[in-house]
């Protein structure tokens, strides 16, 4: 299996303005949240990118890309009608491939020399089958996440056979539902916000909108879990951190983040010091 493309989903009315955002990336240089996402899908060997936007927002999105831009095509999402439906919405541009998925308002920032997409990328094509990005999160924060449940694939660390999808699961609900043996009590897989999916996750999404109804908001988790049913479906535990910056101080944390992960981590550390010096000091407001 080899992977080509790539979709990057912006559309959420509270998500559309947030890969339009700026900060400072590992090589110091100022790039917007869209920039960087780009830069992930085409370090995992991928230049081809589909980037679902809500209707005209084509312009102030290719003015921030540069030229990253002969690489993106804009797929518009022309209604807000959920996760689900902004995949679906790049269906025509993905065909009859496996493809990429990124969502727009997370930033990935890797532990090692590999990037996750590229990571995620040579497992999926290696496995020749979906695969989906997951990490360890404690319980009391998992009402935030699409929660897999599943088994460890034998003789690996950190793959498993994902056999059940929650979104945003109570923690009596993931203990009943979504135990993976193996994993540290207390901890549960939840999704990275990066997937490789295979084109048919576009059938089931369209069987989802016939049986919820025309106009009304389909999530991507409960698709998820169909696929688990009908085809090999894999969860790829990342060490690595991603970063929701849609939430509060979420863009604050990518920041620092990118920042101590990168060339200018040491002046970063010495001002950051200077920073909380001076709070104590009273030099600076409280």
């Amino acid at each position: 299996m080899k992977i080509n493309k790539s979709v990057i989903t912006c559309a959420a009315p509270k998500q559309r303005k947030l890969p339009l955002q700026t900060l400072i990336d590992r090589d110091g240089k100022e790039k917007t949240v869209l920039e960087v996402l780009v830069e992930e899908v085409l370090n995992a060997g991928i230049d081809n990118i589909g980037c679902v936007i809500h209707p005209g927002d084509e312009q102030s999105y290719g003015e921030v890309l540069g030229d990253y831009k002969r690489h993106v095509t804009f797929i518009t999402q022309k209604h807000p009608l959920g996760y689900g439906h902004a995949i679906l919405a790049a269906s025509d541009f993905v065909g009859k491939e496996p493809f990429l998925h990124l969502v727009g308002d997370h930033l990935y920032v890797r532990r090692g020399e590999k990037g996750c997409a590229a990571h995620l990328v040579n497992v999926a094509e290696k496995e020749g089958c979906a695969v989906s990005a997951v990490n360890a999160i404690r319980e009391s924060s998992i009402s935030s996440y699409g929660v897999i449940g599943g088994r460890r694939v034998k003789g690996t660390s950190d793959l498993y056979k994902i056999e059940n999808v929650i979104e945003k699961p109570t923690p009596t609900i993931a203990e009943q539902e979504l135990f993976v043996p193996g994993l540290r009590a207390g901890h549960y897989l939840c999704f990275f916000g990066m997937h490789v999916l295979t084109p048919s996750i576009f059938k089931i999404l369209k069987r989802q909108i016939e049986y919820v109804g025309a106009g009304n908001r389909i999530n991507l988790s409960g698709s998820l879990a169909k696929l688990a049913k009908q085809e090999q479906f894999l969860a790829l535990e990342k060490q690595d951190w991603r970063y929701d910056v849609g939430t509060k101080y979420g863009l604050l944390k990518a920041q620092v983040a990118l920042a101590l992960s990168g060339k200018d981590r040491d002046r970063v550390l010495t001002e950051l010091l200077e920073l909380f010096t001076s709070r104590e000091l009273g030099i600076i407001g409280r």
